[in-house]
C-alpha cells in the first residue's frame, strides 16, 4: 500500500479515488497524473477545470510536463478555470485588465508626486541661496555690528 500524502489518498486496495477519477467515475490508479494534484477532499478543484479545459486536454498537458513542473501548471489551470467560471466571456483577461489599470492609476499618481517633490526641492534650493546671499550682502545687520 502506498501513502501518498499531496493527494488525501491511503492507497488504491479500496481507498478513495482522487477528485478527478470520482468525477470521471473510473478507477483511480497508483500513476494517475490527476491524483497529485486533484486530492478528493477538493473536487471543486478538478470540476472547475474539467468544465473549462476537458479531462482529456488536462491530462494530456500533465503528460507532456517534467514532474516539477505540473503542480504551477495545474494551479495556473485552476486559476484560469475559475475566472473563465465567474466571468465567461473575460476570464482571468478582466481581472489583469483590472490591474493594468491600477497599476496605470498608481504610476500616474507616482509621477505626480515625484514631481512635486522636485518642485518642493527648487523652492527650497531657492529660498536658501535667496537666504545665504542676503547673510553675504554688505548691508546685513550682522555686518553692521561688527
Amino acid at each position: 500500500m502506498m501513502m501518498m500524502k499531496e493527494s488525501g489518498r491511503k492507497g488504491h486496495g479500496g481507498a478513495s479515488p482522487c477528485a478527478a477519477c470520482k468525477l470521471l467515475r473510473r478507477r483511480c490508479t497508483q500513476d494517475c497524473v490527476f491524483a497529485p494534484h486533484f486530492p478528493a477532499d477538493e473536487p471543486h478543484k478538478f470540476a472547475s477545470v474539467h468544465k473549462v479545459f476537458g479531462a482529456s486536454n488536462v491530462n494530456k498537458i500533465l503528460q507532456e510536463l517534467p514532474k516539477h513542473w505540473r503542480s504551477d501548471a495545474v494551479n495556473s489551470m485552476v486559476y484560469e478555470a475559475n475566472a473563465r467560471v465567474r466571468d465567461p466571456v473575460y476570464g482571468c483577461v478582466a481581472a489583469i485588465s483590472c490591474l493594468q489599470e491600477q497599476i496605470d492609476q498608481l504610476q500616474t499618481q507616482l509621477a505626480i508626486a515625484q514631481a512635486e517633490m522636485v518642485h518642493l526641492r527648487m523652492r527650497q534650493f531657492s529660498a536658501m541661496s535667496s537666504t545665504s546671499s542676503a547673510m553675504d550682502s554688505p548691508g546685513n545687520a550682522i555686518y553692521d555690528v561688527i
